[in-house]
């Protein structure tokens, strides 16, 4: 199967000036070897199962080793997701193929896709086209930093190869990736999330049943009732401080009164 893709050649470059195959400290430097979810990948169309994967864990020195090696089956396209356990900022793809037709030629990018097949690659729009070079030298093809930079899902779509239509085959010897990386938010551990309100622990007036409504008003009577109470105590002892005083005057009878009135 092959594919016209006319309206992508303004994405072709020159990756001459991208070869580090010998170069080993600076992609050691921003390798995101680390960062890769291995188990986790996955490849449609691969001739060899978990093909994809293996040349994904090939480390930098072994980049230039032709096996194992991934390779098309039905037709030329591949379509790999790689997952990383970290958020990634991509700066570039490291890929090694070969000279020859099997090699891919036009690669499409998607981010954060879950269960991407081929029918929705093909329909849907990728965040960016590269068309590769082809050569068995390492490529180290840059992609738009500002398109790549909150990555956790990298797929790559290999729409077609070399062979124009006559090599049905894709192979591919090597897969890495370069960039930055941060680690991925966490929600605190300390947190205890309430499923539902407990009505015994979240008590509302008149809210928690007829019951409770009730005894708050009984509750309240009694304060009623504790108030009258004291109230009556006080006017009691008002009374006895009135008689112990009276008790306390001096007795005037008649003659008393009388002397007072003659004075």
């Amino acid at each position: 199967m092959s594919h016209c893709h006319d309206e992508h050649n303004h994405h072709g470059h020159d990756h001459g000036e991208h070869d580090h195959s010998d170069d080993i400290t600076p992609a050691l430097q921003a390798s995101l070897y680390e960062q890769i979810h291995f188990d986790e990948i996955t490849t449609l169309n691969e001739a060899r199962r978990d093909a994809g994967k293996a040349i994904v864990k090939k480390t930098w020195a072994e980049r230039l080793s032709a096996e194992p090696e991934l390779q098309s089956d039905a037709d030329e396209q591949l379509l790999m997701t790689v997952p990383f356990t970290a958020q990634v900022k991509l700066h570039s793809i490291l890929l090694r193929t070969s000279a020859s037709l099997s090699a891919p030629k036009t690669l499409h990018l998607f981010i954060n896709h879950d269960n991407l097949d081929f029918a929705a690659a093909e329909e849907s729009t990728p965040v960016q086209v590269l068309e590769l070079s082809q050569t068995s030298e390492v490529q180290e093809i840059p992609v738009k930093r500002s398109a790549f930079g909150s990555v956790q899902r990298l797929v790559l779509f290999f729409v077609d190869n070399f062979g124009e239509g006559d090599e049905d085959a894709t192979r591919i010897s090597y897969l890495g990736f370069k960039g930055e990386w941060t680690r991925l938010g966490k929600a605190p551990t300390n947190i205890l999330y309430e499923a539902a309100a407990q009505p015994g622990d979240h008590k509302v007036k008149g809210t928690n049943g007829d019951n409770d409504g009730d005894n708050d008003g009984d509750d309240d009577d009694d304060n009623d009732d504790d108030d009258d109470d004291d109230d009556d105590d006080n006017d009691d002892d008002e009374d006895d401080g009135d008689e112990e005083k009276a008790a306390q005057l001096p007795f005037m009878g008649p003659d008393m009164c009388s002397s007072f009135v003659s004075l």
